[in-house]
């Protein structure tokens, strides 16, 4: 595999994956891994990954899942390029595919309702204050190019009745989330807090919505990040080593 300048290979040491990534760009941190592990995909199922980064999302879900094809979505040629590179590098051609797309328009590619999942590790943070606007770091973390609405919007039109979209975000912006959520008829149904250690708030969220589901609501158990001596948990450990994602 041709690396270009400044790029890598890192090995995800779980079922003999890999991905390309710039050092020099932003590269996938634990939140996707997270993520991917908290999703819940059938045997035979589509998914759907917003804003898919380098693709760390979609082969890790296809690496671990029996789902019949996940495709990432991703705005930053460059990004995209490595994304499809990594799909090659694990022969991951028959269930990845990667789409240099927007998102915010990504219906007009894939369709409506066809999809029983969609991820999303959405940039978090607010646009204000930024000074240079098309650095692909400031992309991946602030809502240049989407914002929360567009990522929810484009979710619930992609999916089919009942079908589940998975999503990451800090804690500060859980009321816009429920609130988003339920004017695009994405009803949540399991929340799990993300805490740095036992003894301090949590500062990201794992949240599982419903398409046209009814209301109610599951509060998963606390996940904690790091020991007192800043060790992963055991309970990081187990989902860095976990070979297979839940099932629905």
């Amino acid at each position: 595999m041709e690396l270009k300048k400044n790029e890598q290979i890192d090995d995800l040491q779980i079922n003999d994956l890999k991905i390309i990534q710039n050092k020099d760009g932003f590269c996938f941190g634990i939140d996707a891994v997270l993520l991917s592990n908290f999703a819940r995909i059938k045997k035979g199922q589509t998914a759907v990954d917003l804003g898919t980064g380098t693709g760390i999302i979609p082969i890790l879900m296809a690496g671990k899942s029996n789902a019949k094809k996940v495709i990432g979505i991703e705005i930053q040629e460059e990004v995209a390029s490595m994304a499809k590179r990594s799909v090659i590098l694990n022969n991951m051609e028959d269930k990845v595919e990667i789409l240099n797309q927007d998102l915010v328009n990504i219906d007009k590619v894939l369709g409506v309702h066809k999809y029983d999942v969609v991820t999303s590790n959405p940039p978090y943070m607010h646009k204000n204050g930024l000074i240079n606007e098309n650095d692909k770091k400031a992309i991946s973390r602030h809502e240049i190019k989407c914002n929360l609405e567009d990522v929810m919007k484009s979710a619930s039109r992609l999916l089919k009745y009942n079908g589940k979209f998975f999503m990451i975000n800090r804690v500060i912006r859980l009321a816009d989330i429920i609130i988003l959520g339920r004017k695009y008829n994405l009803e949540p149904k399991r929340i799990r807090f993300v805490h740095p250690k036992k003894d301090k708030a949590p500062n990201l969220l794992l949240i599982q919505f419903t398409k046209d589901a009814k209301p109610e609501l599951k509060m998963e158990d606390p996940l904690y990040v790091y020991n007192e001596d800043n060790t992963y948990t055991q309970q990081i450990n187990k989902i860095y080593s976990s070979e297979k994602i839940g099932v629905i």
